[in-house]
């Protein structure tokens, strides 16, 4: 059997499209992971999943400052570079994309997308911005790669919308596919946040996604949404999670709020546990 092709390293685009460009005139699917780093199981899911899709798979990694509030965790960001490119070679990843900050917005640099509609409440009414950054960020990730499509969790369930409409709002030619949350065995979603909670607080983690799974159960029953609501604020406030920044059900295309799932539906939480922001949602129906 032979070795596996080594893992390519780009921090500037102009070799990367070369690259990528002789990938394409060789008659090859490309696929992209854009990542922040700090990669996990979850991350080498999303890995599996484009190999599956592609001949080659690109993985950027670049913590996204705009995207970041004045009062969040940019400068804490777990980043462990070495360990990142160690798990991209074992995953099989062919090329990784690692953007400087200067580079990707250099002096000047002045323009940024906004998407409306999907951007409002839930994430958007907590975090000023952040989805704007978002946009801009994968916008620029996706023309700098020019992949056929490009792979995000589900987890970032209102981001995946988000990017989704900017790409089809912008005529990007690339497919845009969510992967399903990759969880722990007692149903904590994966994220590079969860290294910050302290061992207690990882013992109550779980919590939030049984509570959204309870209401999940009891819309598909028929329930209406606003009591499962109120009793799922309430056990989350019992596990220790405060604030809930909002826990909610909103239609899974639109993300119009939903009060009985007729169609289907997201059940999605935010919430804080300790000093450490959990996200995750459930899908209805």
């Amino acid at each position: 059997m032979s070795d596996p092709t080594p893992l390519l390293r780009f921090t500037a685009v102009a070799p990367l499209r070369a690259e990528v460009a002789a990938w394409r005139l060789a008659g090859e699917r490309v696929v992209l992971v854009p990542t922040m780093g700090a990669l996990h199981a979850g991350h080498v899911a999303l890995m599996a999943r484009a190999r599956s899709l592609g001949r080659r798979v690109v993985a950027s990694i670049f913590v996204n400052p705009t995207q970041f509030g004045p009062n969040e965790d940019y400068s804490r960001y777990p980043r462990d570079t070495a360990a990142d490119l160690a798990r991209l070679a074992e995953a099989g990843v062919d090329a990784a994309y690692l953007p400087e900050v200067s580079g990707m917005y250099p002096e000047h640099f002045a323009t940024r997308i906004e998407v409306g509609g999907l951007t409002e409440g839930l994430c958007g009414a907590y975090r000023p911005g952040h989805f704007s950054g978002v946009a801009t960020v994968v916008t620029k990730l996706l023309n700098q790669v020019q992949p056929d499509c490009a792979l995000f969790g589900e987890k970032d369930y209102q981001q995946l919308l988000v990017i989704r409409r900017a790409v089809r709002d912008l005529d990007l030619p690339v497919e845009i596919l969510g992967v399903p949350t990759l969880r722990e065995a007692d149903g904590l979603a994966l994220s590079s946040r969860n290294r910050y909670l302290a061992p207690e607080e990882r013992s109550r983690a779980p919590r939030l996604h049984a509570v959204l799974t309870e209401i999940a159960a009891g819309l598909a029953a028929g329930a209406d949404a606003g009591p499962l609501i109120e009793r799922g604020r309430a056990a989350l406030a019992a596990a220790g999670f405060e604030p809930v920044q909002y826990l909610e059900v909103r239609d899974a295309e639109t993300l119009a709020p939903v009060e009985r799932a007729t169609r289907p539906a997201r059940v999605l939480a935010a919430a804080y546990l300790g000093r450490t922001r959990l996200i995750d949602n459930v899908a209805v129906g």
